[in-house]
């Protein structure tokens, strides 16, 4: 019997290796969706030779810098994990997992490590095609890293390319087809929306930042135009999301009609089910535990359907078609309306930042700045929200269809010993963020005194100007 204070292997493994990533993936994200802007600056800063790009390079530098360390030390205990807590997983499943796992660290971790030391120590020491060279190879070592890990996971949730054998009482996934396994179908649809949601995140953050610092000072020339680069791009990024979304979502109900139920909390087969956009409680109890019928819904009659079948009289299955036990219905159904709901913030936002660039009121100080300030942390609440909705909506399994998760946690591990591991990496984890917000604070401040100077050199230069064009002895004052 497990002591109440205690808490229970499995769930412990599960809740440690969760937030263990919903850490690591902030700054997985960040290091994927700051890698292009790196580029741009660097790029900017060496065909042009102004000083503010410069300036865009440098600060921006430092904070991937700084999300590549903290991505570092929060990542490398997600592998120790795979031992400590799931070693019959990665006994079982090693030959499927060892070589991209493998591959991560040698041709993506090392590569984006060694240039990223060019972009902050050579400026000075290697030429300027090898600098610009050096953001590239940054960039590709990000996007790699994140190539092989969702290798890896999209494996997980629709293997292929392998055989169940059995020795000594033990079974065992052999690799029998590397590009089946290494390709699945769901590789493409992840890649494509992992990318694409670590570049809306940080173009969040690029938004946010720049509307902190042209509040503080609208004539900022390097942040004004940084602002109107991060809102065009919000534009695109968030439309895109949301279409490759949809077509994302129809792979997803083809390959584990379980996780879309729970998606959209539908307890019973029904014909012609429809979509819930947006979902509101009427109880404490529908928090705990959905049934969308039964909740406050903004839907669209017929599309889970239509999404299911392509017949908008399909027929959906329900959770109590499955013979496994449920995923926890409540965190995936809540999980997903909150990145829905974001994302048509997002697409809100950046159709808003169209408007008011256009009508030139972009950098005036306005609600809309704040609104952009508001939502730097919202990307990654999006991004963290959806990737609880991938693990979280393929429980009970660890491998779809393969392996349960609990066959594949350690027999051995003690609640006593979960316990104070999961203490010990709630505590580690939260000085690190703490650590991180306070070194990111520390260059924003530094920042901020180039930016308060930008006003008095550029009032500067246009008295210059003025006087320069006013004839002598024209009375002007």
């Amino acid at each position: 019997m497990i002591d109440p204070l205690l808490i229970d292997p499995e769930l412990g493994s599960r809740v440690q290796f969760g937030g263990t990533l919903t850490v690591h993936i902030v700054f997985a994200a960040l290091s994927v969706g700051l890698a292009p802007y790196i580029v741009y600056f660097t790029w900017k800063d060496v065909s042009t030779g102004e000083a503010k790009y410069e300036r865009l390079r440098s600060f921006w530098t430092k904070i991937f810098a700084v999300g590549f360390v903290m991505g570092t030390a929060t990542g490398i205990p997600m592998s120790f994990q795979f031992g400590t807590n799931f070693p019959a997983f990665s006994e079982a499943a090693g030959e499927l997992i060892g070589g991209p796992l493998a591959f991560e660290s040698t041709m993506a971790f090392f590569l984006e490590a060694v240039f990223l030391g060019v972009l902050l120590f050579g400026r000075e020491r290697v030429s300027d095609r090898v600098y610009v060279l050096s953001s590239v190879l940054v960039m590709i070592g990000a996007w790699l890293s994140a190539f092989w890990i969702l290798v890896v996971n999209s494996w997980m949730q629709t293997p292929q390319g392998y055989e169940l054998i059995e020795e000594n009482g033990v079974t065992g996934i052999v690799l029998t087809d590397p590009v089946a396994a290494y390709f699945t179908p769901r590789l493409f649809w992840m890649y494509v929306h992992m990318q694409n949601a670590a570049i809306i995140s940080v173009t969040l953050l690029v938004a946010g930042v720049a509307a902190y610092f042209v509040w503080t000072n609208p004539n900022s020339e390097p942040w004004r135009g940084t602002l109107k680069l991060s809102v065009i791009v919000l534009a695109v990024t968030s439309i895109f999301q949301v279409i490759h979304g949809d077509m994302y979502t129809r792979h997803v109900v083809a390959t584990q009609p379980m996780k879309f139920a729970a998606m959209e909390a539908i307890y019973e087969t029904k014909e012609g089910a429809p979509l819930h956009l947006l979902a509101f409680p009427q109880s404490l109890e529908d928090i705990t535990n959905p049934r969308a019928e039964e909740l406050y819904t903004v839907s669209i009659p017929y599309l889970a359907s239509l999404l299911a079948e392509a017949d908008p009289a399909g027929i959906v299955y329900g959770l109590e078609e499955f013979d496994v036990q449920n995923p926890p219905v409540a965190y995936v159904f809540w999980s997903f309306r909150t990145m829905v709901m974001l994302g048509f913030w997002f697409i809100a936002l950046g159709l808003w930042s169209l408007y008011r660039l256009r009508s030139g009121t972009l950098f005036e100080r306005s609600l809309h700045l704040k609104a952009l300030m508001a939502s730097i942390p919202l990307g990654f609440v999006a991004t963290i929200t959806g990737w609880y909705v991938t693990e979280i909506g393929r429980q009970p399994w660890i491998v779809q269809d393969v392996q349960l998760t609990s066959e594949g946690v350690s027999q051995t591990l003690t609640s006593t010993q979960i316990t104070i591991s999961l203490t010990a990496f709630a505590v580690v984890y939260a000085v690190l963020v703490v650590v991180f917000l306070r070194v990111v604070k520390w260059i924003v401040d530094d920042e901020l005194e180039h930016v308060r100077d930008d006003a008095p050199e550029r009032l500067s230069r246009d008295r210059d100007q003025s006087d320069e064009s006013t004839p002598a002895g024209s009375g002007e004052v």
